[in-house]
């Protein structure tokens, strides 16, 4: 919105300013932040009152959970959403195709976790509706995303994968197969999340901090010279998606205000399953998807520790760990839950800088 500014920079040359995108950037992560932390206190009022007993605690888990987090509300997500939403419209490019796709997936998977949020809290389980319809609904929303992320490229680059530390290896995928990947990216990384989310804090910094990494590659990626200098491939446009990567950084911090140990409000599916489907989308449009297993490695981890948990207990009837997802069974082994959560953080951090220097690597 404050971008259509640019053309009374003639008049007005103090506008010109709107022009660059490191600038509004700044401004969607401050907007986003101080929206959190205004309307954040009056959501969680809201929502304890009409929840109540707040969000079910799963039986099977550490027993201190049921002790320490029963009452707490969930759907904390709808603060993270609006934040990113407000911020976006107000200082992103509205011409600009990827930044409406991203929106599309991010609220459309926000709002498939708050139905599954609002089953959980009205039916009092932990359990919400059809894993199989869920996981349909979230495919079928990626695949529009891919196609049109396919359409918006030129042939036959927007096919293709790209692959870290080679700046010449393209693998063209074909229009289906590319589709039915990009779907594959993006719903996987809402679920990854969505598996993460478990402690006070433990999802929302590594996905600020995923946010932050995939902001500066969509803006090296989106910028021709840069590009062309780290010799990695150029996709016009995209740098434009900076603007929601500093929007939800923005809005996680507001948010780590309220969820910082001992949390007030819980994200819940309605935020975790929308941020990890924003960070695949990312990916996908910026052609970093394989990039995002580096960057978004734990939570790559906490997908797999679950995979293999449900694998073997199948196969042998003998669990792996103590408890699936990964943080559980540390948990179990009697770290506390500050440790697990910081110590995760760190391991995010090291995942990030070891995917930017893909970026070099080359």
């Amino acid at each position: 919105m404050l971008y259509e500014l640019v053309g009374l920079s003639d008049q007005f040359g103090v506008l010109n300013v709107f022009r660059y995108i490191t600038f509004r950037t700044g401004g969607a992560i401050m907007t986003a932040l101080l929206f959190v932390f205004l309307f954040g206190p009056y959501l969680i009022k809201n929502l304890r009152i009409r929840q109540g007993k707040g969000q079910p605690i799963r039986e099977d888990g550490p027993q201190r959970h049921i002790i320490e987090k029963q009452g707490t509300p969930t759907m904390g997500g709808l603060m993270i959403l609006a934040a990113l939403f407000v911020s976006t419209i107000l200082w992103g490019n509205l011409r600009n195709s990827y930044v409406w796709v991203v929106l599309f997936v991010t609220i459309a998977y926000g709002m498939i976790g708050f139905y599954d949020d609002y089953l959980k809290v009205a039916k009092r389980t932990s359990s919400g509706f059809s894993g199989r319809i869920r996981l349909g609904l979230e495919l079928l929303i990626a695949a529009i995303a891919c196609t049109v992320f396919m359409s918006s490229g030129k042939e036959p680059f927007s096919t293709s994968l790209t692959v870290p530390f080679f700046k010449d290896l393209l693998i063209d995928l074909g229009p289906v197969l590319f589709i039915c990947f990009g779907s594959l990216v993006i719903a996987g990384a809402g679920n990854a999340v969505n598996l993460t989310d478990g402690l006070d804090g433990l999802a929302i910094v590594p996905v600020m901090i995923a946010a932050a990494t995939f902001g500066l590659i969509a803006y090296l990626v989106g910028h021709a010279t840069f590009a062309d200098y780290l010799q990695i491939h150029f996709v016009a446009l995209t740098g434009e998606l900076l603007i929601i990567c500093g929007a939800l950084v923005g809005a996680g911090l507001g948010f780590l205000w309220f969820n910082a140990p001992p949390a007030m409000i819980f994200m819940g599916d309605t935020g975790s399953l929308a941020l990890g489907g924003a960070l695949g989308a990312i990916a996908v449009a910026t052609k970093h998807e394989l990039v995002l297993a580096i960057v978004g490695g734990l939570f790559v981890l906490e997908a797999v520790s679950v995979i293999v948990q449900v694998a073997s207990f199948k196969l042998t009837g003998k669990r792996v760990f103590r408890m699936a997802p990964l943080h559980h069974h540390y948990e179990h082994k009697g770290w506390s839950e500050p440790t697990i959560v910081v110590r995760f953080w760190i391991i995010a951090v090291v995942l990030a800088l070891i995917g930017l220097s893909t970026l070099k690597l080359r």
